[in-house]
């Protein structure tokens, strides 16, 4: 008889997004600490000399946030479609990856993940800090819906790279 894994519990809980504040951004040496290893992931994979799978995690954690405050909740929009651009080319450099090449963006792909995080950098800044966990809650479980299976048409789970 096999034994069922039981899934690790998730990393940002009700509690967590209950708890913070409903007026204030988050606290700056958060906002530091998750913008900081944001841009670092941005920066190795535009000149590092081998980004790693951990370097795109973080820009694809970004902008999987992002996505959640734009199309879950409504709380920004993407006039421009750069989202989407941006979603298109860390893809294409997570298959670069899987092909045995270097993790890199083409020049439109930095411009698009460069002009989202930014985007997404302002957001942490000024939303309220339930607003962010809140995203970032959403985006812990729609992430493991996708490694469990359940996806929608344009997501990719990092662990078919």
């Amino acid at each position: 008889m096999s034994r069922r894994h039981k899934a690790p519990p998730f990393a940002i809980t009700i509690l967590d997004e209950m708890l913070a504040s409903q007026t204030e951004p988050l606290p700056l040496q958060k906002r530091t600490h998750e913008l900081t290893h944001m841009l670092q992931g941005l920066a190795a994979i535009e000149r590092g000399e081998k980004p790693t799978l951990d370097d795109w995690r973080r820009c694809s954690d970004a902008l999987n946030h992002l996505e959640t405050l734009i199309v879950v909740m409504k709380v920004a929009a993407d006039h421009q479609g750069l989202l989407e651009d941006a979603i298109k080319a860390l893809v294409a450099a997570g298959h670069r990856f899987r092909d045995g090449l270097p993790i890199r963006l083409d020049g439109p792909g930095i411009q698009a993940v460069r002009a989202m995080l930014e985007d997404y950098s302002d957001l942490v800044e000024q939303l309220p800090a339930r607003t962010i966990i809140r995203a970032q809650r959403l985006t812990e479980r729609r992430v493991r819906a996708i490694q469990s299976g359940r996806r929608l048409a344009h997501d990719v789970d990092v662990m078919d790279l």
